[in-house]
């Protein structure tokens, strides 16, 4: 084993340091490049494994058991003992909804594959909702857990003789998941490990090939200005680019291993910085755990106070499970390899239960009236696999059952799109107007005789949050009558419906708050109205007030959304209401005309 004194470098706790306070400051909204500080850390981790199982083979002595063993005491003690906290806290205060996927999150999180639960679920990494969602960040954790799965077999399968083409096998493996991660579309390129295996074996290439270092501190210096530069400033440039950079100037840092320059030793080697790189994997665990749960239930912005309270909440958290969880659990004189597998295994078990159970009851464990979700209503394991039957989705799922052709003679009206467009069917049949009409619904438009004819048959024809240039070409391409045709609006409450929720102790108020649209949307909506015009139906001003808020809840104090977009069956009647009331709604003149 190499001794403490030989392999302890500080300027790599330094790096670690850079790495763990771009992504918090990027999840803090300071650092636009921030997120690729995770980058910078697979670049470490596969310097530093390589560094010691390639050492340990060449001298025969490398044991896979003491590897997993290792890896076991330094990682699962505390991602256990964080996400049991982000679970617990979650059962306090989180809506079922979202109590139900942080289940899963942590379920997934327990058997290292929150990234592709992440790329299944979300798809989007950019996307607002995982900023309500604690345990988002662990997605890294899963691509370097299955890193370490399988990597160490690498050194068993080239071993004696054929220790000579570990290093060629580690470059084409380099240069092939580069090749993957140029060619996959975002989401898959993002969150999967053959995509990102490149950074990590890039960091095993430069171990291999400079394992004793060389005294650059110049080349080190150009490094560290590059990688800082990255991560803080705003550049147009390819991501792929953005990677490739920040992947090398870490590695500079990492293989050049002189740190005489005083520039060099401010920054990388100050007692500071050296303490936030020995506590930065507890800082990564507690910080997305911290901020997530900020805004779910006590914030809806940020001032500059908030984020020093939130950032000593993290360093307290973060100090306290280096010392109690971290160094206990990594210190062998300390706690024997069969009690760190026993706690782990009690732990492991007891959480991935719990979730479990929780998402087996779809996260209603208490009733939220708001939401007409009721505990005795829900049975556990009485939930169907299928999706659509999900409670929390299941009302506006149920529009998958009319893709169906026209049958009666009622108004016909076909309406095609997202689930947007299944809010829209589900307002119309909770209108007045349902028994005039007969809907089909299509998710996706498509050159068949079946759309075709429902297209011919149809009265209306209602799209939702299309695009008008994308609506000419399918006009073009389907030959669609454009005076039939009418585009449904975007609509938006704010970002999570937590915050609300947990807004109901002493607050006379409670049922008569108000939201801002979130940008994207509010400026979504306004392109489409420029863009359709009269033939725009903008439901968000239907509400909107002259601040230009809407209201959370219905006149009966229901949620009007489930989760910030998607109506409630209590949101549909609210909208059904107001167009049943409106006289200059389309159906309306038709109905009084006949």
């Amino acid at each position: 084993m190499l001794s403490k004194k030989a392999t302890y470098r500080l300027d790599i706790d330094g790096l670690r340091a850079i790495a763990v306070s771009a992504v918090i400051l990027f999840h803090l909204g300071f650092m636009p490049n921030g997120y690729l500080g995770v980058d910078v850390f697979f670049v470490i981790s596969g310097y530093l494994i390589t560094k010691i199982i390639f050492k340990e083979s060449k001298e025969n002595r490398f044991s896979i058991k003491e590897f997993y063993l290792r890896r076991i005491r330094r990682i699962i003690p505390l991602v256990l003992f964080s996400t049991i906290t982000a679970l617990i806290v979650g059962i306090i205060v989180m809506l079922p909804d979202d109590l139900e996927n942080l289940a899963q999150s942590v379920f997934a999180t327990n058997f290292f594959s929150n990234n592709i639960l992440l790329l299944i679920t979300t798809g989007d990494y950019w996307d607002l909702v995982n900023d309500y969602k604690p345990l988002m960040h662990t997605w890294s954790l899963g691509v370097e857990e299955q890193f370490y799965l399988f990597y160490p077999l690498i050194f068993i399968l080239f071993k004696g003789n054929l220790k000579k083409y570990i290093l060629p096998f580690l470059v084409l493996s380099t240069i092939l998941s580069f090749f993957f991660y140029l060619t996959s579309n975002e989401a898959n390129r993002f969150y999967l490990v053959h995509t990102r295996f490149f950074e990590l074996s890039l960091g095993g290439i430069g171990a291999i090939t400079m394992p004793n270092g060389k005294m650059f501190d110049k080349i080190k210096f150009f490094c560290l200005i590059l990688l800082i530069v990255i991560l803080s400033a705003d550049l147009s440039v390819l991501p792929s680019i953005k990677i490739v950079l920040v992947c090398f100037s870490s590695l500079g840092i990492l293989v050049f291993t002189d740190n005489r320059s005083q520039h060099l030793k401010f920054v990388l080697t100050n007692k500071l910085i050296v303490w936030i790189g020995k506590i930065s994997f507890s800082l990564y665990m507690w910080h997305q755990i911290v901020l997530s749960y900020a805004r779910y239930f006590v914030l809806v912005k940020m001032n500059y106070l908030d984020v020093f309270y939130i950032t000593l909440l993290i360093l307290i958290l973060s100090t306290f499970s280096y010392y109690y969880i971290e160094q206990i659990f990594r210190n062998k004189d300390l706690i024997r390899n069969r009690t760190v597998i026993y706690i782990c295994t009690v732990l492991f078990t007891f959480s991935t239960i719990l979730s479990l159970y929780i998402y087996a009851k779809g996260g209603i464990l208490r009733d939220v009236p708001e939401l007409d979700i009721y505990k005795k209503e829900t049975n556990i394991f009485n939930l169907s696999l299928n999706i659509k039957e999900n409670p929390h989705i299941k009302y506006n799922s149920r529009i998958y059952s009319l893709d169906k052709k026209f049958t009666s003679k009622k108004i016909k009206i076909l309406i095609i799109g997202n689930s947007f467009a299944r809010d829209w069917a589900n307002v119309l049949i909770e209108s007045v107007y349902n028994k005039f009409i007969e809907i089909s619904y299509t998710e996706k438009m498509e050159f068949t005789p079946y759309f075709k004819d429902k297209a011919n048959n149809a009265n209306y024809i209602f799209f939702s949050e299309l695009d008008f240039d994308d609506y000419l070409i399918l006009k073009n391409k389907y030959k669609l009558n454009s005076s039939i045709i009418w585009n449904i609006g975007t609509k938006n409450f704010g970002s999570n419906n937590g915050f609300f929720y947990n807004n109901k102790l002493n607050n006379k108020d409670y049922c008569f708050q108000r939201v801002l649209m979130e940008d994207e949307y509010y400026h979504k909506n306004n392109l489409l109205k420029k863009q359709w015009g009269p033939r725009y139906i903008d439901l968000v001003s239907m509400i909107m007030d002259a601040k230009g808020t809407l209201p959370v809840f219905t006149s009966n104090c229901k949620f009007i959304s489930q989760d910030c977009r998607h109506l409630t069956q209590n949101g549909a009647k609210f909208f059904a209401e107001i167009i049943s009331k409106d006289e200059n709604f389309i159906l309306k003149k038709v109905i009084l005309s006949k």
